[in-house]
């Protein structure tokens, strides 16, 4: 989806990101002309990985949103360990990162994060199920951190894919009342839909 105009670029159904099949998309695209400055992406790391073999020199920004939801759900409402409490509470800033200052913030705390605790974890014996999720919040977070705050230098960079999630919001509600088309009505629905419904829509039913 175009970030500026709200329209799709290019929209298919029944593709697994982790297939073989986004690479051809993706070279499709850019054979056709398609040359993004950057794309705001949910953290898949397959299509991370396409993306960027594709278009090598493109900034990916990971949606703020996914990150910040998915840390907080590893770290718990009320978590009981110092670590994940102090892991909790920068996830729980991320969103609210509009300046470069605040981006900067965020970033240092990360880093002090990890030079306090990063080394016991790695080396801890713990093999419990909030360790295990507390692993998992430091990996993500780590990862994302280079490309989490690419938006607070380029304001036409989207920081989530929140406008893309709620057109797939529509698409669902709509293809809910056809579940039972068969799979050749289904394809012709779905072209169908992309075409007449290409992205920025009213809100009239």
């Amino acid at each position: 989806m175009n970030a500026d105009t709200k329209q799709l670029v290019y929209a298919a159904y029944d593709i697994s990101e982790g297939s073989g099949i986004l690479p051809i998309v993706y070279r499709s695209l850019a054979d056709a002309g398609l040359s993004p400055k950057s794309v705001t992406v949910d953290g898949n790391p397959y299509q991370i990985k396409y993306l960027r073999a594709v278009w090598p020199s493109i900034k990916l920004q990971r949606c703020i949103v996914h990150v910040q939801r998915q840390g907080l759900s590893w770290c718990r409402r009320n978590p009981k360990r110092t670590d994940v409490k102090h892991l909790r509470k920068i996830f729980l800033r991320i969103c609210a990162v509009r300046t470069f200052a605040e981006a900067r913030q965020v970033i240092a705390d990360v880093v002090a994060w990890e030079h306090r605790f990063g080394y016991a974890i790695i080396h801890s014996t713990d093999r419990g199920w909030v360790f295990s999720d507390l692993l998992r919040a430091r990996s993500m977070l780590l990862k994302a951190l280079p490309d989490l705050f690419h938006y607070v230098r380029n304001h036409r960079i989207p920081s989530s894919t929140n406008t893309l999630e709620s057109y797939f919001s529509r698409l669902k509600e709509h293809y809910r009342h056809h579940r039972g088309l068969a799979i050749h009505h289904r394809d012709a629905y779905f072209k169908w839909y992309f075409y007449l419904l290409p992205g920025k829509i009213s809100n009239k039913k």
